[in-house]
């Protein structure tokens, strides 16, 4: 699906099937220098289960023009402009790393666009090292590294891919980084970590909520999702087990699983 969304082409993948009115929604938010191939299962398993997807691209990010939002509440705008324009209500918001961020911005400003909340690896705040920082400014590649190095399980760093056996997970991580335009990723993890209210946001939070923590992350260890589950009125957390913060890819199923349940949740 494209778009207008302030005067530009903004693009979400819908997985292959036409928007219904009368079908539920769910809506996916990637992380830094990332797209919505990150949720490539889970989006096309809502698909072709009843739901509308959107798959956002952030702008600038993917098929969706820029410019780029600096901050996550910009960020949480542009999303809240995405679903005016559709128009979406009382959508399922599923955000991962600075997503999740956004997520939890929208669900805070506009009630009305979310009706469920996930947060997938998050940190409230998010703390971005200066030297990640350096890095994504001064030498992309070595920052492409340093986020991998980090993103995953021990399992995954050796080719523990559960869809396509013999793909090496962090390499393709590195590969999907490469296609964003130079500065995109410093602007990502900067508006991560400038985001300071995102405490008081949760507490503003009235929509059920669920965290996804992975077991081994280490760009948001599990201990940084705390704050965020200790300020959210209505939020439960859930491991899972053997998977970094990239848990989408190192275990999909678990992490769908884990969606579609709360999706579905009466």
């Amino acid at each position: 699906m494209k778009i207008q969304v302030n005067g530009a082409t903004a693009y979400a993948y819908t997985g292959t099937r036409a928007f219904v009115a009368t079908q539920p929604t769910v809506v996916f938010i990637h992380g830094a220098g990332n797209d919505h191939s990150v949720w490539s299962l889970q989006s096309r398993y809502f698909a072709f289960h009843g739901w509308n997807v959107l798959a956002l691209d952030l702008p600038d990010h993917g098929q969706s023009a820029g410019p780029l939002c600096t901050s996550v509440p910009v960020l949480a705008a542009w999303v809240a402009a995405f679903l005016d324009a559709v128009p979406v209500k009382n959508a399922v918001v599923i955000g991962h790393s600075m997503g999740s961020l956004t997520a939890l911005e929208l669900a805070s400003k506009r009630a009305d666009l979310v009706a469920r909340l996930v947060l997938v690896g998050t940190a409230v705040p998010m703390a971005v090292g200066d030297a990640l920082l350096d890095a994504a400014l001064n030498n992309e590649e070595k920052a492409r590294r340093m986020i991998v190095d980090w993103s995953y399980a021990p399992a995954g760093h050796l080719g523990n891919n559960q869809k396509v056996p013999g793909s090496w997970l962090p390499g393709n991580s590195v590969a999907l980084m490469r296609r964003m335009a130079k500065g995109v990723l410093h602007n990502d993890l900067a508006a991560c970590k400038a985001y300071t209210g995102g405490l008081d946001s949760a507490a503003a939070v009235n929509a059920p909520a669920l965290l996804l923590i992975g077991q081994y992350d280490m760009m948001t260890p599990p201990k940084a999702a705390q704050g965020a589950l200790a300020a959210l009125r209505n939020a439960r957390a859930e491991t899972i087990r053997d998977a970094g913060h990239n848990m989408t890819s190192e275990a999909p199923d678990a992490v769908l699983s884990a969606l579609w349940k709360f999706a579905n949740a009466s």
